[in-house]
């Protein structure tokens, strides 16, 4: 029982990746995967380990004993045609993280306790240069799902259109809203994390009011973030198809940009999904027919600096120290010269 205030088991999770199939694949095909895994289930008390609790040797010694834990590196005894594909960490470290490449791997996976499915923005053949721009509009506190979808549906997607890009939306699974663009693997995932802040200092530029790339919390106020930094190396996003470990098992829906005033996430569950899946099949089947190109997005990005003086921002903190990086210490906590 996975999904004990519904009654959903491991079997139905299972049987739910296969009737997704296709459209999950899709997202995952042939991408190194951090699995997100809930082997004793979804209820009051249950969480994430943290690194913490790795260090502590108590991770899956929480209440119940039920906590999950992102597995990062393919498990023992995992079956020999479950493909790996060789990553590096911010911190020089390495792994072989599982690579999908058949929905029997989705399964094998969801056996397992998984039920969120993180890739990286890159293919095996090269893992160093992502395909995939992803854009992560994240209500804060004050703000909700209704006001990702205004700053999508405006100034983002007017940005997108000027771009000449084709953008592919799918609600978190939670309250936020992605929209994915497919990019030429021709640059590093320093350059794709540069893009993807200058086209949310864009939008933040045509709606202030609403939208903010400020990477402390404390600054951000009640504004939608639109979270740059989910373009660095080993930050991922959960994938489409994916179901977030909330009590209701909702999962992480493609939608189109037609449906998406209308749409409310909680409507898309391991219950409402398979069917939704069989009328109109994956609504990102046409991502991978076209790439494009970060031009327009890196010459926007050398104007805000040489215009605006606005160079990079801070990455999360356990990454190294990167160059150009601005102070990496919370604006409060900041040490103000005399």
């Amino acid at each position: 029982m996975l999904f004990p205030e519904h009654g959903y088991t491991k079997r139905q999770m299972v049987e739910y990746f296969i009737a997704v199939g296709d459209g999950i694949l899709r997202a995952t095909r042939n991408r190194p995967t951090t699995l997100e895994r809930w082997p004793g289930g979804v209820f009051e008390g249950a969480k994430l380990a943290t690194r913490v609790d790795y260090a502590r040797g108590q991770a899956g010694m929480g209440a119940g004993k039920s906590d999950a834990f992102y597995q990062k590196r393919i498990p023992k005894g995992a079956p020999d045609w479950v493909q790996t594909a060789r990553i590096e960490f911010p911190s020089g470290r390495s792994a072989d993280e599982v690579c999908p490449t058949e929905v029997a791997v989705i399964a094998w996976a969801a056996n397992l306790g998984t039920l969120t499915f993180h890739p990286w923005p890159v293919r095996r053949d090269d893992v160093d240069h992502p395909d995939e721009l992803r854009i992560d509009f994240d209500p804060q506190p004050g703000t909700d799902f209704n006001d990702a979808v205004k700053v999508a549906l405006g100034p983002a997607r007017d940005l997108l259109d000027e771009l000449g890009y084709t953008g592919f939306t799918k609600t978190s699974g939670k309250g936020g809203l992605h929209v994915y663009v497919r990019i030429e693997p021709r640059w590093t995932f320093t350059n794709v994390r540069r893009a993807a802040l200058a086209f949310g200092r864009e939008v933040e530029r045509r709606i202030p009011e609403l939208v903010t790339t400020k990477w402390w919390k404390e600054e951000r106020g009640e504004q939608v973030f639109i979270d740059f930094n989910q373009n660095a190396r080993d930050r991922t996003i959960a994938s489409a198809y994916s179901i977030r470990p909330l009590p209701h098992a909702p999962v992480s829906a493609p939608v189109t940009w037609e449906e998406l005033p209308d749409v409310e996430p909680e409507d898309f569950t391991i219950a409402t999904m398979p069917a939704r899946f069989a009328e109109l099949g994956d609504l990102h089947a046409a991502i991978d027919d076209r790439s494009f190109s970060l031009e327009p997005l890196l010459e926007m990005a050398d104007r805000d600096e040489k215009d605006h003086g606005l160079g990079d921002a801070p990455y999360p903190p356990n990454y190294p120290k990167m160059a150009g990086e601005p102070k990496r210490v919370q604006p409060s906590k900041a040490r103000k010269d005399t």
